[in-house]
């Protein structure tokens, strides 16, 4: 008597092993190389079996995506371990320049197919992970804005300087213009530390709003209900960005 494999089981081999073929051509031919036809082809299926698995093109290309994102953002969730949360995010810039740079296919389709409203899980979870390591910077008292400006002006300009050396030839690319950027974007989100120390000395009052905030996030005191912490928040959030 045959015992036949339960579909949950080999379900998740073949979604592999469609991901694994469609990975192939977006790094061998870009974007326009991953048709569901020429998908198929690779991984030696029915065309209608990418449809009965991922119900789209744009749902197997979210999996692709996050199957070439998944060693960077490990790497990156490692970085949140340093002592120094500002050296981090330096580590954390010249990580995403480099995972661009060498995997440029993997990442134009997260951050160079720009659909409104829309990103990636990819994307989010390496927005996720940002935002993670800029609260740090916040507790230590070092940020000069809300957490959530932050972490937009970091990713923005992170993302601008990989598309834009992505799209230069390699004779004229120059790798300082990402450390450039790098240092005023740190310049402007991060206080220097007190001699000695990791903590801002003084400090103002948007890094203090900050540090403040980060320490909520830390605790699960009752001293606040629920409406009174989330109103806290909006003012400490408003403080960092419209005083600084």
């Amino acid at each position: 008597m045959t015992t036949e494999t339960p579909p949950d089981q080999a379900g998740p081999t073949l979604r592999q092993k469609i991901v694994l073929a469609a990975a192939g051509l977006l790094e061998e031919g870009g974007l326009e190389a991953v048709s569901t036809r020429a998908v198929a082809a690779r991984a030696g299926v029915p065309t209608p079996s990418i449809f009965r698995i991922f119900g789209d093109k744009d749902r197997l290309l979210e999996e692709v995506a996050e199957h070439g994102f998944r060693r960077y953002l490990e790497i990156k969730a490692e970085l949140l371990t340093g002592d120094d949360p500002v050296q981090a995010l330096r580590d954390a810039w010249d990580l995403h320049i480099r995972f661009g740079l060498e995997h440029p296919a993997y990442y134009s389709l997260v951050y160079g197919q720009v659909r409104p409203g829309h990103t990636p899980q990819a994307g989010l979870r390496a927005a996720a992970d940002l935002r993670r390591m800029i609260t740090r910077v916040a507790a230590a008292g070092r940020l000069r804005m809300s957490v959530e400006r932050a972490t937009e002006v970091m990713h923005s300009a992170g993302v601008g300087t990989i598309l834009t050396l992505i799209s230069l030839p390699d004779a004229v690319r120059d790798l300082r213009t990402a450390h450039t950027a790098r240092e005023m974007v740190i310049d402007t989100l991060t206080l220097a530390p007190a001699e000695g120390s990791d903590v801002a000395p003084g400090g103002t009052v948007a890094s203090s709003a900050m540090a403040l905030l980060a320490a909520l996030g830390q605790d699960d005191t009752t001293a606040l209900s629920p409406a009174e912490r989330s109103l806290l928040q909006e003012w400490l959030n408003r403080l960092a960005d419209e005083v600084g």
